[in-house]
């Protein structure tokens, strides 16, 4: 039985460089990995959709040249080119990862299904069928999450796809049906949309995009109806059926039925965690009902010495959080930092064009929190380089204080969105107040030099 100083089960986002960095501070380190290295983010998350949402800008801009003049015919999607490059992307993204970990002093990459027989003992099923078992001093879980398949009538009877085997099906599919309104569904939808498929969502809240702002919500709403994407609210999928040529819906929409015939079904209900493999009841480390791992605020587990990063223990599922998770746990253990989760920013972005990023609190929260408080708000068609370059969708947004007239949240919908919201997160950081960056040189003619002119809007005390 091999001991090791830390066991790491799954090689995400946070698996991958904490190896790496235990492994070059001495510790004898194993990760394990079932499938393939880099987790969700590089190999059907991040990294394949925003590679294949580029593609779809492509088009989209090619099929819009004459608003600026430029007379563009012919254009088509060859779509087999997009798969083929979006793999190659993936490929070596996922290479790299696994080249860096194999070249890594004292690490050790185990290709195979890990579960618990103990707190501190792990049982390994590896590609060639053997068993072995290892010990640790310290485990860390970064076993991921994966798509939620909804318990809907006769969904097992239809190819339905999820946010991973959609980027791998062969051809444009004629009508894309969306279960989901999440960042995921919208960003596949208004995608294939630009590659030419009918795309119908919905969205079983009664609000779109419920957790923004009203008027966030409906600027996004707006833009992507103008790309003629259906979408619905309040919507369930009851049942549904198929013969070899279209699948059959029926939603109720508003307490009415209706029947949707597709050709293609996308389920983007959600995630669930990874844990009902890993055997944790022959552990003490606690679940929530629905399956995330629980971590304190230094994302240790019930159990002394095993913690969980990422998906995996809930809460905002995304890439950054899963790096940042990794970062405080290793500044803690090994270079002597009291960091936590609490308190940090959680900034995030939806890939959709345009863009729309997002930090801090929102208008609503402020309100809910009975902050005194004051709202900026400037369209993109007044911002000049939104308009030298056609790209007027959308509105910066920032919530500050209106005693400190510190920046207490921004949402930015437009071109670069998210990196212009990261400015004003920057800014949150450095506990820079609005006046500051009202009067800021910034470089003509940036989005960011709009800056100037959304702060402008909140005071007469210039």
């Amino acid at each position: 039985m091999k001991h090791y100083d830390a066991v790491i089960i799954g090689s995400g986002q946070a698996g991958v460089p904490l190896a790496k960095k235990l492994g070059k501070k001495g510790l004898k380190t194993a990760i394990i990995e079932r499938k393939f290295v880099g987790g969700t983010c590089i190999n059907a998350g991040c990294t394949p959709t925003k590679t294949m949402v580029a593609s779809a800008r492509v088009m989209h801009i090619a099929n819009t040249a004459n608003e600026v003049g430029v007379n563009v015919s012919g254009v088509s999607v060859d779509f087999k080119a997009v798969i083929e490059r979006k793999n190659k992307i993936v490929t070596q993204f996922r290479e790299g990862a696994e080249n860096g970990l194999r070249k890594t002093e004292n690490v050790d990459l185990i290709l195979g299904e890990a579960s618990f027989v103990s707190n501190k003992e792990i049982k390994i099923v590896l590609k060639n069928g053997e068993e072995e078992i290892i010990t640790a001093d310290k485990i860390f879980i970064n076993a991921g999450a994966r798509p939620t398949i909804p318990p809907i009538e006769s969904l097992d009877g239809i190819n339905y796809l999820t946010s991973t085997t959609i980027m791998n099906v062969d051809e444009v599919p004629k009508h894309l049906l969306v279960v989901g309104a999440s960042y995921i569904a919208l960003e596949f939808g208004q995608m294939f949309k630009r590659f030419g498929s009918k795309v119908t969502v919905l969205e079983h809240a009664e609000k779109f995009l419920s957790r923004e702002d009203d008027d966030v919500a409906d600027e996004i709403k707006k833009f992507l109806e103008e790309e003629q994407l259906e979408i619905f609210t309040n919507a369930t999928v009851q049942n549904f059926s198929s013969n070899n040529k279209q699948i059959n819906a029926t939603i109720k929409i508003n307490d009415v039925v209706k029947e949707i015939t597709c050709s293609h079904v996308l389920i983007a209900t959600g995630r669930t965690p990874n844990t009902d493999d890993l055997k944790l009841e022959n552990t003490k480390i606690e679940t929530d009902d629905k399956g995330y791992i629980k971590v304190n605020d230094k994302l240790e587990t019930s159990e002394p010495n095993i913690y969980a990063l990422g998906d995996v223990k809930g809460g905002p599922a995304f890439t950054h959080i899963s790096y940042n998770d990794h970062l405080i746990v290793f500044h803690n253990l090994c270079e002597g930092a009291d960091e936590s989760v609490k308190d940090r920013l959680l900034p995030y972005t939806m890939f959709t064009d345009p863009q729309f990023g997002r930090v801090g609190i929102s208008e609503r929260e402020a309100r809910q929190r009975q902050l005194n408080f004051k709202v900026a708000m400037l369209p993109m068609t007044h911002v000049a380089r939104g308009i030298e370059t056609n790209e007027t969708k959308g509105f910066m947004k920032a919530v500050v204080d209106a005693d400190t007239k510190q920046i207490l949240g921004a949402a930015v919908i437009g071109e670069q969105g998210g990196e212009i919201m990261s400015m004003l997160q920057l800014s949150m950081m450095g506990k820079i107040p609005f006046d500051v960056l009202r009067s800021t040189v910034f470089a003509h003619p940036l989005y960011a030099e709009a800056l100037n002119n959304l702060f402008m809007k909140l005071d007469n005390d210039k």
